[in-house]
């Protein structure tokens, strides 16, 4: 079991000669060219063998992300959140519906770990502000999930406290703009996407300069799909490659979920966000995605541009608003649809073969057995 930081990965889309979309690309074409966010992983494996529920074997782990490396809830930054379909559990989507703010660092895990993370998340949040629920208000803990039981011992709910500090502490010290790892750690360690690897992707997109200049960057859990669903940059590939183990059950099977995180340095405030989290199907269905029955879509996306104290000393305060939506939402829109488009297959091109309990596998894209 370790923290995953700096380990190589394999080559993403773009190594593979593969370009989505016209708009360019930040630096490290990752959620965090936006400015302050950073990403912190711990992958947990462990054992081999037939499932031993409660014990293992174990192929899971958590991701957390940061808009800023500060204290979040005494610096809340403007945010929204969207759902694509609701067969999923995420936590604290509510109060950010309502509030507009984000005041959590955003943890991603798998299903039966949701409450545990968000206790941890809690814990951190009190060692930072020991006032919560004493002299102010209480804390709004932010954690999405997917389902990785194919290949994870998912009731042994193996993500602890410790594991979601290590993730944060990773995140904390981590500089800025720092490249992101991808596919199977993190979150994305036991997930599974069009019936191959899937796990965590990323990718960032930055407007014209006549709109803003601004950078927008997504980061996924990709857990979703069937092969002969998948699409590559328009190229029905699905209906040509299907890994040879799947059975024919599964192949036909319904897949879910996938959370999607969107952060951008733009200043919106929480409708225009919501606006670009309403984009993000479009971005799916370019891989393929007909967001099933059963599967969780979630999006939650965040503003780097303000940050919110949590105890004004003004009723008021002078901050930038983005007042022509029509010159930039329309650049971000497109921005939102290429990031997302790409960030999913970035989860496949980058994952490596996993197997997991009773000999269940999942395949990197591209490789059969």
């Amino acid at each position: 079991m370790n923290t995953e930081q700096s380990r190589s990965q394999r080559p993403r889309l773009r190594q593979a000669g593969v370009v989505i979309g016209s708009l360019p690309t930040g630096p490290q074409n990752a959620i965090t060219d936006v400015t302050g966010v950073r990403v912190g992983h711990t992958t947990l494996i462990a054992g081999d063998g037939p499932l031993q529920p409660g014990i293992g074997p174990v192929r899971t782990g958590v991701t957390v992300i940061l808009p800023h490396a500060g204290n979040l809830y005494s610096e809340k930054v403007r945010a929204a959140v969207h759902r694509i379909n609701g067969f999923g559990k995420a936590c604290g989507f509510e109060e950010v519906r309502e509030l507009g703010v984000l005041e959590s660092p955003i943890a991603l895990t798998n299903t039966l770990n949701v409450w545990r993370v968000a206790d941890a998340l809690v814990d951190d949040a009190l060692a930072q502000n020991p006032d919560i629920g004493i002299r102010t208000s209480t804390f709004n803990p932010v954690v999405g999930e997917c389902n990785d039981g194919f290949l994870n011992d998912i009731q042994g709910r193996h993500v602890s406290a410790a594991d979601v500090h290590a993730a944060l502490a990773a995140a904390r010290q981590s500089e800025v703009g720092a490249p992101v790892r991808e596919g199977s750690v993190g979150a994305g360690t036991g997930t599974s996407c069009f019936g191959w690897k899937g796990g965590i992707g990323t990718a960032s997109r930055v407007i014209p300069a006549q709109a803003g200049g601004w950078t927008l960057g997504a980061l996924v859990q990709s857990n979703f799909g069937r092969a002969d669903q998948l699409v590559v940059n328009g190229d029905a590939v699905g209906q040509r490659l299907r890994p040879d183990h799947l059975a024919a059950k599964e192949a036909d099977a319904e897949k879910g979920s996938i959370m999607i995180v969107l952060a951008t340095d733009a200043p919106l405030e929480s409708r225009q966000l919501q606006r670009l989290c309403g984009r993000v199907a479009a971005g799916l269905a370019r891989t393929g995605s007909t967001i099933g029955h059963g599967s969780g879509d979630f999006v939650i996306a965040f503003s780097t541009a303000t940050r919110i104290p949590h105890e004004p000393t003004t009723l008021t305060h002078s901050e930038v608003v983005l007042v022509d939506e029509g010159r930039v939402l329309s650049f971000l829109f497109d921005a939102v649809v290429e990031a997302v488009e790409e960030a999913v297959l970035n989860s496949l091109y980058t994952a490596t073969t996993v197997t997991g309990r009773d000999g269940n596998r999942r395949v990197k894209f591209g490789e059969n057995e």
